[in-house]
């Protein structure tokens, strides 16, 4: 009896307490929905002190950039009291600053209505029209290409009046990197990315800016987190994938280079500047690449111009004027080969092989100042003993003064500097010492320098004309250091 009591007396003691646990409970609950809804509950008793506080809540989450909070009380509290204007037009300004202008200026006009004739109100609604007029004409510069100009809309009247407005401030670093000011873009980027480190178009601007640098490894990993995101983003994936192509052209052209395959490196130069011709930063680098590649092949005349495209993206590169300077060799500019070259050397004083490059480059100069024997006897550099006779005995023949009496002066002229061709290049050791680079002085050329003409025209040695006479018939006499071709003497 004394159990079944005591087993009665634990069933009602745990009721109690579960009835006084409930009593808590409720009591809790009503509490914290008092306290939550006191701002609205006092604005809607249209309590000034009470709205005062909801206002105050409303400035200070505008403050600290909580533009959502703060319309999600001034929408509660306009819905409790529909005729509080002061929540109007705080929710107007709101707006205004997140550039939603539709919604503002309903806000401003509803304001309007209840407090006629503010000149606080209409001056702030002639503001928001601004703004909004100078967002769209942005926009429409900013197609149209002139950049200057829509950022001047945005910075001196959008985000004056619309501080909050994420479409300008997009547009804003939109302008920045169509600009190519890629640092400023990285710096505006970077304030709207940690407001919102989300932001699919500020991590795509900010990738842009930095791949433009040339930092393609920072700009890589902005994209990598934006298709993270949204793995569909077309924008994204177009640059991710163009980037990674760009630097797979660009690896396979230097490793061609590297192998000796300088035809195969050649191309894929070519193909790499094609997939982005405004990407300075990188093709300056392509374009050293290709020149280097084209004058191994002694192609002087195309990596002229690929030399030249660099130094018009940074003409202070050294390298790109010693390769300019020696493609400039190849096409036998000489005064422009030396010109690159000392001032590479001045760059670099103390770099060895520019100084030999500069040395190979002053000679070239020096010897193209001299007669071209081979040019004058119309033969290559690599042509036989025989060759050289045969040609030097046609011109002396075409040539020769008693043969051309109309022209008789021009005509001599030639025939001296025909004879001083043949004096070099019909001696074994004056012709090597001439390839060589060697001065001519004391060489003991003869007719044409000073040799001259000894009282008439003679020849002593082989007679080129096979023999008769022409014109007055007088005798042309030339003297030679080692006779004339065939040997023995002959008069004209």
């Amino acid at each position: 009896m004394i159990k079944v009591r005591h087993l009665f007396c634990s069933t009602d003691m745990l009721a109690w307490r579960g009835f006084i646990f409930a009593i808590f409970i409720l009591h809790f609950v009503l509490a914290c929905h008092l306290l939550l809804l006191q701002p609205l509950v006092s604005a809607s008793d249209g309590k000034p002190g009470n709205a005062a506080d909801l206002l105050e809540k409303v400035s200070q989450s505008i403050k600290v950039k909580r533009y959502s909070e703060a319309l999600e009380d001034l929408n509660a509290a306009i819905e409790a009291d529909p005729t509080l204007s002061e929540a109007y037009s705080h929710r107007a300004k709101v707006l205004r600053q997140l550039c939603r202008y539709e919604e503002s200026e309903i806000n401003y006009n509803k304001f309007l209505e209840l407090k006629p004739g503010n000149a606080a109100a209409e001056k702030e609604l002639s503001q928001l029209h601004q703004a909004k007029s100078a967002l769209e004409t942005a926009s429409n510069l900013f197609d149209s290409g002139d950049f200057k100009k829509a950022l001047e809309y945005v910075d001196k009247i959008v985000l004056v009046f619309s501080p909050a407005c994420s479409k300008a401030k997009i547009l804003k670093v939109k302008l920045l990197l169509a600009s190519k000011d890629y640092s400023g873009t990285i710096s505006e980027t970077g304030y709207i990315l940690k407001e919102d480190e989300d932001n699919l178009d500020a991590l795509l601007v900010r990738g842009r800016a930095y791949y433009y640098l040339a930092d393609h490894d920072v700009a890589i990993r902005h994209y990598q987190k934006g298709l993270r995101l949204d793995p569909e983003h077309s924008e994204l994936k177009k640059a991710y994938f163009g980037l990674k192509n760009l630097l797979k052209k660009t690896k396979s052209a230097e490793d061609n280079a590297e192998k000796g395959k300088l035809r195969v490196a050649v191309e894929d130069y070519k193909a790499a500047l094609a997939l982005d011709p405004i990407h300075v930063a990188h093709n300056v680098h392509l374009h050293l690449g290709l020149c280097k590649v084209l004058v191994k092949l002694g192609r002087g005349k195309d990596a002229l111009s690929s030399c030249t495209e660099v130094l018009n993206i940074d003409e202070e590169l050294t390298e790109a004027l010693v390769q300019r300077g020696e493609a400039k060799l190849l096409t036998e500019d000489w005064e422009g080969a030396v010109e690159d070259l000392k001032a590479a050397a001045q760059k670099s004083p103390q770099d060895r092989a520019i100084r030999e490059a500069l040395m190979r480059a002053e000679k070239a100069l020096k010897l193209s100042k001299r007669k071209d024997w081979y040019k004058i006897l119309g033969v290559s550099k690599t042509a036989s003993v025989h060759d050289i006779k045969r040609a030097y005995k046609k011109l002396a023949l075409q040539w020769h003064p008693d043969k051309n009496a109309d022209n008789r002066e021009e005509a001599e002229n030639k025939f001296r500097e025909i004879a001083a061709a043949y004096e070099v290049l019909g001696d074994d050791e004056k012709r090597a010492r001439y390839d060589r680079g060697e001065d001519e002085e004391g060489m003991g050329m003869g007719g044409g320098h000073g040799g001259g003409f000894h009282g008439g025209y003679g020849f002593g040695g082989f007679d080129p004309f096979g023999g008769g006479g022409g014109g007055g018939g007088q005798q042309y006499t030339f003297h030679f250091e080692g006779g004339f071709p065939g040997g023995g003497d002959f008069h004209f």
